[in-house]
């Protein structure tokens, strides 16, 4: 199978367009991302953790956030790649660099492949979470939302659960931060910012209906269970109900790697 075969159409952001107008449209095709261009020229990735991280900078404490433009928060997290690729030269790529796959031919861009392309094409994928899940980070809900802000930062990670009494009451996830940040800059004067954001608490933001897996849940079911949810990740439970790890869809992706 080949790179075209399972590519989809990406969308798109101006370089200059409002990071509000880049959110906009992220939530409009439930997508974590857009491709930043200036006219047919590929600029970089937006993503929902880099504008997470650029509405957090001091540089920006001052500004709402919808004098941002989307420059200011474009990535390089991306790798060009040919329509003719094959699936696992894509895989390992993707492991390897991070980010997503831009597919191009001619200086012309065809498509994309992010994880949600690599998890919809893999199949039978062997193994069960407890094999491929991380060391869980958590909160708790009186956590501060700036700390659990550079817990995603500092990790690199896509969510954090957020844990109160030993259970699993919520989770707190790269757009639930940036989108609490774009709120907040627009809607709170700057001479209250400072003393607002610190009183801006994980449980204000959280999302609290949590998909979750066992450590004995087989990776092709947490697979479809992030492609029917669209979710970027899951909680991992033992059979106490303990939280015990987490899955993203990196992990699956850099297990389908090392298996190719």
């Amino acid at each position: 199978m080949k790179v075209k075969d399972i590519m989809s159409k990406p969308v798109s952001v101006h370089k200059s367009d409002k990071l509000s107008q880049a959110m906009d449209l992220m939530d409009k095709h439930d997508t974590r991302r857009l491709l930043v261009t200036n006219g047919s020229e590929l600029m970089g990735v937006i993503t929902m953790r880099s504008i997470a991280r650029k509405l957090g900078t001091w540089k920006t404490s001052n500004l709402p956030a919808s004098s941002l433009h989307v420059a200011a928060a474009t990535t390089d997290l991306f790798a060009k790649v040919l329509p003719d690729t094959d699936i696992e030269d894509a895989i390992a790529l993707m492991d390897r660099k991070g980010g997503i796959l831009v597919v191009t031919d001619n200086g012309n861009i065809l498509g994309w492949v992010t994880p949600h392309e690599i998890l919809k094409s893999a199949k039978g994928v062997k193994g069960y979470a407890a094999e491929i899940m991380k060391e869980p980070i958590s909160v708790s809900p009186g956590d501060r939302v700036a700390h659990a802000r550079r817990l995603i930062l500092d990790n690199d990670i896509g969510r954090v659960p957020v844990v109160e009494n030993s259970d699993i009451v919520g989770i707190i996830t790269e757009r639930d931060v940036a989108k609490a940040m774009m709120n907040f800059r627009d809607l709170v004067p700057d001479n209250q910012q400072d003393v607002r954001i610190r009183n801006l608490i994980v449980g204000d933001i959280m999302t609290r209906s949590v998909k979750s897996v066992r450590t004995n849940t087989p990776i092709s079911e947490v697979a479809s269970l992030m492609l029917d949810e669209n979710i970027g990740g899951v909680p991992v439970l033992n059979l106490k109900d303990e939280l015990v790890g987490v899955i993203s869809r990196r992990a699956i992706i850099k297990h389908l790697a090392e298996k190719g």
